[in-house]
C-alpha cells in the first residue's frame, strides 16, 4: 500500500496539469448536470415492515384520489375576549375564509368547522382542515402564499388566527451564516498549524472542490433517486469536515519530510505513502460507518448514508492525487515543518544548514531518500529534537502517571454520558417549534381548545376484506377503543366505496409526544388482536403519531445489529492496520464512551434545557429518534480517523526500534499538533450548522461537534496512550497463526524503508565502480 501511494504521489507531482484539470473537468460536469437536472420532488418517507406503513399503504390502495401522503393544514380560529365562534359576525368569517380557502388549484377539500363540529367546547376556538393533492414539498408557493393570505384576512377581521400542518413547511433552511463562520475558524487554525496562507489553502481548496463534486452529484440525480434536502446536507457537513482533514494530514506529512531535507517530490511521494495510508483506511472506516445505515431499513437514512460515503470517497481520492499536484504548484511557498513564512514570522535564518540541505536534496532531483535524510540530520533533526513541543509534554506525562489520566478521562466522561439514561426519543411536530411561529401557537390554541391529544389523532383502519360483517367488525373496534384509558374521542367509522375498508379516527388524552399515547397505541393494537380472532377483521393503527412510535421502536430494534456490523468490520479492518488485538479492542470501547457522553450531552441541552439559550434551542423535547443510531455511524467512523492517524505514527515508531512508552511520546510529537488541528476544524464544521433553523439539523450539528470533542481531546490524546503506557508490549501483540494469515498493507511505510535500502545499494554499487575505473 505505501509503495504504491508513494508511487501515486508521486506521479501526482509530475503530472500536476493532468491531475488538475481532470478534477476541475469532475467539477464542471458535476455543476452542469446539477443545473441542468430537474427539480427534486418530494422525498418519501417510508418506515418499510411498520404496522403504521401497512396501515398507510392500505388507506392508499383502498381510497384512491384521497391523496393520503398530500399535504395538510390547520387553519385555527379563536374568538375575542368575551365572543363566541357561533357569532354572527365570526361564523360570516369562517364561512368566507373556507370558501376562499377552496378555490386553490391544489386543494382536495376544506372542513367546515360548523358542520363537522370543530368548535372547542366553550365555544372559543374553531379550525378548518385543509386537504391537498401534493405531498408538501412539492406544493407550489403561490398555494402556501394563498393559504397565508386568506388566514391574515380573518385575522384582519378581528379573530385570532394561526395556522399548522405540514403544509407550511417549505425547504429546510441551511446555516449558511454559521458554515462561514466554520470554514473561517477552520481556515484560521489552517493557517496557524501550517504557518502560511498557501499551506492553509490548499486543504480549503480541495475540501471545497470534492463537496462540490459532491454535493452537485446528489442534486443532479435528486429526482431520479428520490433523495431529500437533508441528504445533500450531510453529505455538505461529512465532506467538508474530512475534506479538510484528510488534506491536512498530508500536507503536515509533507511538511515534515520536507524539514527532514527531502526534496519537494520524494517529500510528496513519501507523505502519500504515509499519511495517505492512514487516509485511505480512515476514509473505509468512515464509508463503512455510513454504509451501515442501510441496516436500519429506513430509505431516508440508507440514502443519506451511501450519500454522505460517496462525498468521503471523493474526498480521499482528493487528498492522494489533487493535494500532490497542488503541492507542485506551490513550490517553495509551502515551507517545511517549523519554517514560518512572513505571515507568522520566519522560524529560521534564510541560509540556514536546513534549507541547504533541502536545496542540495533537490539538486539530486530527491530520487534516493537516505541521502536526503542524511543531509538534513545536521539540522532539522536537531531542530525537531531540540525543544519539546506542547504535545510532547503531555505524552510524556500520561506515560508518567496513565492510571491517573485513564481514571479521569472514563469517569469524567461516564458523568458527562449519565442524562443518556434518561434518553426520550420522538421526532419533532409543530409542539417542539418555537414559540414565536405560527405553527406552536396553532398547535397550543388546539390543546387549550380541544385537549393536548388533538393535536396528535390516531387513525384505525379495519381490514373488513375478509370478515363475514364489515359493519360489525368496525362496531367491535369502536367499542373496544372506546373503552380504553386515555381515550377521548372515537369517530363513527368512516368505509370506503367497496364497503371492506373503514377509518376510525380516535383522540387521545395525552399530547403526541408523551409516553400514555403510546402506551395507547400499544394497547389499541392488542385490542385489535381480539377483534380479529373473533371477526376475520385486521385492524391497523397509523397516523403521523403512530408512524413516529414505530419509527422509533424500528430504530431501537436496529441499533445493536447495525453497532455489531459496523463496529465488527471497522475492528477487523484495525488489525489489519495495527497488526494487534488490543488497540482496536480500545478503540472500539473508547468509541463507545464518546459517543455515549455526546448522547448525554444532547439530552442534557436539548431534552433538559441546559443551557439551551446559549445555542438558540427555544423548545425542549424528545431528541429525534434516528439521533443515536445516526451518531453512532457517523462519530464512530470520525473517531477512527483519530485512531487510524494518532496510532499509526506510534506503531511506525515502534516498529522502527523504539519501546512502547517512547513509541507513544514520538507518535504525539509528529501527529498530536494536527490532530488537534483536524478536530477542531471538524467541530468548526458541524458547530456552523447549529445555527440552522431546522432543528433537526441543529442537534445534529451540536451532538456531532460535542462528540469530536470528546473523542479527540479525551479518548484519543488521554485515555488511549494511557492505555498504550499501561500495556506496554502486550499493545502490539497479535498471534502468529493471525499475522501470518493477515495481508500487509504496510501502512507504517516499511517498504519506502527497503526502497531507500535498494537506491542506497544500488548508488553504493555506482560508486564502487567508479572507483574501479579510476584504478583501472
Amino acid at each position: 500500500m505505501a509503495t504504491f501511494l508513494y508511487k501515486l504521489g508521486r506521479l501526482a507531482f509530475r503530472r500536476r496539469h493532468f491531475v488538475a484539470l481532470l478534477w476541475v473537468a469532475l467539477l464542471t460536469l458535476a455543476g452542469v448536470g446539477a443545473a441542468s437536472a430537474p427539480a427534486a420532488g418530494s422525498s418519501s418517507f417510508s418506515i418499510p415492515g411498520t404496522e403504521a406503513q401497512k396501515a398507510f399503504d392500505l388507506l392508499e390502495q383502498r381510497y384512491p384520489g384521497m391523496s393520503a401522503d398530500g399535504a395538510t393544514a390547520r387553519v385555527v380560529f379563536k374568538a375575542p375576549e368575551g365572543e363566541k365562534m357561533a357569532d354572527a359576525a365570526n361564523k360570516a368569517v369562517v364561512e368566507k375564509t373556507v370558501q376562499e380557502l377552496g378555490d386553490g388549484s391544489e386543494v382536495v377539500s376544506v372542513s367546515d368547522p360548523f358542520t363537522t363540529n370543530a368548535v372547542s367546547k366553550d365555544g372559543t376556538v374553531a379550525y378548518a382542515s385543509v386537504t391537498y393533492k401534493v405531498p408538501a414539498m412539492e406544493l407550489k408557493d403561490s398555494s402556501r402564499e394563498a393559504l397565508e393570505t386568506t388566514a391574515h384576512k380573518a385575522q384582519d377581521a378581528g379573530l385570532t388566527v394561526e395556522m399548522g400542518g405540514d403544509a407550511l413547511q417549505a425547504e429546510p433552511e441551511t446555516a449558511v451564516a454559521g458554515e462561514i463562520i466554520g470554514l473561517a475558524i477552520a481556515a484560521v487554525v489552517l493557517v496557524v498549524t501550517l504557518g502560511s496562507l498557501v499551506a492553509a489553502g490548499l486543504p480549503l481548496l480541495t475540501a471545497i472542490i470534492g463537496v462540490g463534486i459532491g454535493v452537485s452529484t446528489i442534486t443532479a440525480l435528486a429526482n431520479a433517486l428520490d433523495l431529500g434536502d437533508t441528504t445533500s446536507t450531510l453529505a455538505l457537513m461529512i465532506g467538508l469536515a474530512v475534506g479538510i482533514d484528510y488534506a491536512l494530514f498530508i500536507v503536515s506529512r509533507y511538511r515534515s519530510e520536507l524539514a527532514e531535507g527531502r526534496g519537494r517530490e520524494e517529500a510528496v511521494g513519501r507523505a502519500v505513502g504515509t499519511a495517505g495510508s492512514a487516509v485511505v483506511f480512515a476514509g473505509l472506516t468512515v464509508v463503512i460507518a455510513l454504509a451501515g445505515l442501510a441496516v436500519v431499513n429506513v430509505p431516508m437514512l440508507t440514502k443519506m448514508g451511501l450519500a454522505a460515503a460517496g462525498t468521503v470517497v471523493i474526498a480521499v481520492l482528493i487528498a492522494l492525487t489533487m493535494i500532490p499536484a497542488l503541492l507542485g504548484y506551490a513550490g517553495r511557498k509551502v515551507r517545511p515543518a517549523g519554517e514560518k513564512g512572513k505571515l507568522l514570522g520566519r522560524g529560521r535564518a534564510k541560509g540556514s544548514a536546513q534549507e541547504s540541505a533541502q536545496e542540495a536534496a533537490e539538486a539530486t532531483g530527491g530520487k534516493t531518500g537516505e541521502e536526503s535524510v542524511k543531509a538534513g540530520k545536521g539540522s532539522a533533526g536537531e531542530a525537531a529534537v531540540g525543544k519539546p513541543s506542547m504535545g510532547t509534554r503531555w505524552a510524556s506525562f500520561v506515560v508518567r502517571r496513565p492510571i491517573a489520566v485513564l481514571l479521569f478521562g472514563v469517569v469524567g466522561l461516564g458523568a458527562i454520558a449519565l442524562p443518556a439514561t434518561q434518553l426520550e426519543l420522538g421526532l419533532p411536530d409543530d409542539g417542539s417549534q418555537p414559540t414565536s411561529t405560527t405553527q406552536r401557537q396553532a398547535y397550543d390554541l388546539l390543546s387549550d381548545g380541544f385537549g393536548p391529544g388533538f393535536n396528535g389523532p390516531l387513525m384505525v383502519v379495519v381490514d373488513a376484506k375478509d370478515s363475514a360483517s364489515p359493519q360489525e367488525a368496525a362496531t367491535a373496534v369502536s367499542d373496544e377503543i372506546k373503552g380504553l384509558k386515555d381515550v377521548v374521542t372515537v369517530t363513527p367509522a368512516t368505509f370506503n366505496k367497496a364497503g371492506d375498508t373503514a377509518m376510525i379516527t380516535v383522540i387521545p388524552k395525552s399530547k403526541p409526544s408523551s409516553t400514555q399515547t403510546e402506551d395507547l397505541v400499544h394497547s389499541i393494537r392488542d385490542a385489535g388482536a381480539g377483534v380479529t380472532a373473533d371477526t376475520d377483521a385486521k385492524v391497523l393503527v397509523t397516523g403521523a403519531t403512530a408512524m413516529n412510535i414505530d419509527f422509533s421502536q424500528k430504530l431501537t430494534d436496529a441499533l445493536i445489529p447495525y453497532l455489531a456490523l459496523v463496529v465488527g468490520l471497522a475492528f477487523l479492518l484495525l488489525i489489519v492496520i495495527f497488526r494487534s488485538i488490543l488497540v482496536p479492542l480500545k478503540a472500539a470501547l473508547g468509541f463507545l464512551l464518546s459517543v455515549l457522553a455526546a448522547l448525554g450531552a444532547v439530552v442534557a441541552v436539548f431534552q433538559w434545557g441546559w443551557l439551551a439559550g446559549l445555542i438558540g434551542v427555544e423548545e425542549t423535547g424528545p431528541i429525534m429518534s434516528m439521533m443515536p443510531i445516526f451518531m453512532v455511524g457517523v462519530v464512530f467512523g470520525l473517531a477512527m480517523d483519530y485512531e487510524v492517524f494518532l496510532v499509526t505514527r506510534m506503531r511506525e515508531a515502534y516498529v522502527h526500534g523504539e519501546n512502547p512508552n517512547q513509541a507513544v511520546v514520538t507518535g504525539f510529537r509528529y501527529s498530536a499538533r494536527v490532530v488537534a488541528a483536524a478536530a477542531a476544524i471538524m467541530m468548526a464544521v458541524f458547530a456552523g450548522f447549529i445555527g440552522s433553523g431546522e432543528s433537526m439539523i441543529k442537534m445534529i450539528g451540536f451532538g456531532l461537534a460535542i462528540a469530536v470533542f470528546f473523542d479527540a481531546f479525551v479518548v484519543r490524546m488521554a485515555i488511549v496512550p494511557a492505555v498504550l503506557a499501561l500495556l506496554g508490549d502486550k499493545a502490539w501483540w497479535l498471534p502468529k497463526w493471525l499475522d501470518r494469515a493477515l495481508p500487509n498493507v504496510d501502512v507504517e511505510g516499511e517498504g519506502l524503508r527497503a526502497h531507500d535500502d535498494a537506491a542506497r545499494k544500488a548508488a553504493e554499487g555506482e560508486d564502487d565502480e567508479d572507483r574501479e575505473l579510476v584504478r583501472a
